[in-house]
C-alpha cells in the first residue's frame, strides 16, 4: 500500500475487500471494517462543512467510540485532532483550548460548552452506531477528498502537572512513514489482533490503535485500563500483539499470575514504551506468552521512534537498543559537532517520523541542528550503534562540583529486588551545593534498610553518585502514560511527610 500516504487512506480498500471483518472492540462495542469506512466518511463530510479548513477538532473525550470514530474522521476531513486529556483539571483545558483555538470542541462535560467558538457534548460511552447521529452528521453526504499527507492530522500532549502541556503537531506522512518502518521491524498485518490497553490520549496507544487499522489489524481498546480485563480480551480474542508500558506489563503478569490465567499462545510481539523495562518480571513475562517476541522503544513525543531494542538481539546490558528503521541517530557536542563511539554528548535524530511543531506550551527544550533535532537526552554510542541514555540534561543534577544524571542511579536501584520504582532528586547542601535523595517505592511486602541499597549500589556506581537518604513517599504518583510523575514526587518530598529509612 505504498499509495496510502495519510492514516485512513487503507480504510476504504479494507472495507471492500473484508468487509465484515471487526475492525475495533472498545469494551463490547464492535464495528467492522464495513461500516467503520462509511461512519468515518460520512462524519468526515459533516467536519470538513462545519470546520473551517487549518482549523482544530478538539477531542475531550475518554476511551470509548465517539473518540475513535471522531479521531479518525477529523484526520480524514483534513482537519487536526487536538486529543485533551479529560483527566486535566478544568483551568488547564480551558487554558488549553484558548491556546489552541479550535473550530470545534466535542466533549463529554457540559461546562466546557462555553470553552470553544462551537462544542458539542456527547456521551463518549455510546455504540459505534450511535456516533455520527449524536453529532448531526447527514446521513446523505458526498465523499471529502484525501487531505494532502503533509496536512496536520493531530495534536497530542506531553505529560505535565502544571501549566499548559506542551501541545505536538503530526503531518499524516510523519506516522505512515513510522507505520512503514514498524512493519519492517514487526510485519503487523491484516492477520493480527493487537491490544492497546491504555488511554488514547496517550500517543503510544493511539499510534496503535491508528497502524492497527492502517494495516488492517483488528484492535482492542479498554475504556480504562484494567490489568484483569488485558488479560481476559487477550484470552478471547486471540491477541498477537500487545502495546504497553512497563508499569501496565508488570500489572498484566501479576494479574495472569493471582489468576492462574492459562498461557496465551497466540502472542507474537510485546511492544513496551515509555519506560525501561529492568527485566524484573521477564521470566514471569515468558510463562505469559511463550511464544511472543519483545521489544522496546527509546522515543520522545516530538521524535516519535528512535531506538529498538529487541529480546532476541545482541542488545548490551543498558542499552536502550540500536537506531530504528529509517533513523539517523548521532551524538552531538555542545557546538553541533558528532561525537565519536564511546562519547556522551547530546542524542540528536533525522527521521522521516518527526513532529513538525508544537501547537501550544514551552518549547524552549527542543534543539534544532539542521534537519536533526534533541529534546536534551544525553547519551553514548558504541562502536556497533546501540545507544545508553546517560539522563536528561534537564535533570542533571551538580553535587560536589560534579555533574550527576539521576537516571542512572534509579536504574541501579531500580535493579535490587526490593524497589519497584525510584526517584533522584537533589536537596539543598551548604557544603556540596545539592546532596543526592532517592525516594523509593518498594514491591509489595519487600523490606529495605539505607545500607542495604548503599551497599547493592557500591558494586555499580562510584561514591560521589550513591545517594545517603531513601525515603518512601505516601503514595507514587504516575503520569497519564504510565511513568513516575516526578513533578508530583517532588512536591510530596518538598511538603508532605515520607518515612526515611534508617
Amino acid at each position: 500500500m505504498t499509495d496510502c500516504a495519510t492514516i485512513t487512506a487503507p480504510l476504504p480498500q479494507h472495507a471492500q475487500t473484508r468487509p465484515d471483518r471487526i475492525a475495533v472492540i472498545c469494551d463490547g462495542h464492535a464495528i467492522s471494517f464495513g461500516e467503520l469506512d462509511r461512519t468515518v466518511q460520512r462524519l468526515a463530510a459533516h467536519l470538513a462543512k462545519a470546520v473551517p479548513a487549518g482549523r482544530g477538532v478538539a477531542l475531550h473525550l475518554p476511551n470509548g467510540p465517539a473518540l475513535v470514530l471522531l479521531f479518525l474522521a477529523t484526520a480524514r476531513a483534513g482537519r487536526e485532532a487536538q486529543i485533551l486529556d479529560p483527566g486535566w483539571p478544568a483551568a488547564t483545558t480551558r487554558r488549553a483550548l484558548s491556546e489552541l483555538s479550535p473550530g470545534l470542541l466535542v466533549s463529554h462535560d457540559a461546562a466546557l460548552a462555553d470553552a470553544a467558538r462551537a462544542c458539542i457534548v456527547i456521551n463518549p460511552h455510546a455504540p459505534f452506531a450511535a456516533v455520527a447521529d449524536a453529532v448531526d452528521a447527514a446521513s446523505s453526504f458526498a465523499a471529502v477528498p484525501e487531505p494532502d499527507p503533509l496536512t496536520p492530522f493531530y495534536v497530542g500532549f506531553t505529560s505535565g502537572s502544571t501549566g499548559v502541556p506542551k501541545g505536538y503537531r503530526r503531518h499524516h506522512l510523519s506516522w505512515v512513514e513510522s507505520f512503514r518502518a514498524g512493519d519492517r521491524e514487526f510485519d503487523i498485518g491484516a492477520d493480527d489482533v493487537v491490544l492497546a490497553p491504555g488511554a488514547l490520549t496517550h500517543s503510544l496507544f493511539l499510534y496503535g490503535l491508528a497502524h492497527g487499522l492502517h494495516a488492517g489489524a483488528t484492535v482492542l481498546l479498554c475504556r480504562r485500563f484494567r490489568p484483569d480485563l488485558a488479560c481476559r480480551l487477550m484470552a478471547a480474542h486471540r491477541v498477537s500483539v500487545l502495546y504497553g508500558v512497563p508499569t501496565q506489563l508488570e500489572m498484566i503478569v501479576e494479574a495472569a499470575a493471582r489468576d492462574d490465567a492459562p498461557p496465551v499462545e497466540t502472542m507474537r510481539w510485546i511492544l513496551s514504551s515509555g519506560a525501561k523495562w529492568h527485566g524484573r518480571a521477564m521470566g514471569d513475562l515468558r510463562a505469559c506468552f511463550p511464544a511472543a517476541r519483545f521489544a522496546e522503544f527509546y522515543g520522545a513525543s516530538e521524535l516519535s521512534f528512535v531506538a529498538v531494542a529487541k529480546d532476541d538481539e545482541d542488545v548490551p546490558p543498558g542499552s536502550v537498543g540500536r537506531a530504528f528503521a529509517g533513523v539517523d541517530l548521532s551524538i552531538r557536542d555542545h557546538r553541533g559537532r558528532r561525537l565519536p563511539p564511546g562519547d556522551a554528548g547530546q542524542v540528536f535524530v533525522s527521521s522521516p517520523f518527526v513532529f513538525s511543531g508544537y501547537a501550544c506550551g514551552d518549547a524552549t527544550a527542543l534543539v534544532r541542528d539542521g534537519d536533526a533535532m534533541s529534546v536534551g537526552d544525553v547519551g553514548v554510542l558504541d562502536a556497533r550503534g546501540y545507544l545508553r541514555l546517560v539522563g536528561r540534561a534537564s535533570r542533571m543534577i551538580i553535587t560536589s562540583g560534579k555533574n550527576v544524571h539521576p537516571e542512572e542511579i534509579e536504574r541501579v536501584l531500580e535493579s535490587h529486588p526490593a524497589v519497584r520504582a525510584a526517584m533522584v532528586l537533589g536537596g539543598d547542601d551548604a557544603r556540596r551545593g545539592e546532596r543526592l535523595v532517592a525516594l523509593l517505592k518498594l514491591h509489595p511486602d519487600a523490606s529495605v534498610t539505607a545500607s542495604d541499597l548503599i551497599a547493592h549500589a557500591r558494586d555499580h556506581l562510584p561514591l560521589d553518585k550513591i545517594p545517603r537518604r531513601f525515603a518512601l513517599p505516601p503514595r507514587w504518583p504516575l503520569t497519564a502514560s504510565g511513568k513516575s510523575d516526578f513533578q508530583a514526587l517532588r512536591a510530596i518530598w518538598d511538603s508532605e511527610p515520607c518515612e526515611v529509612l534508617a
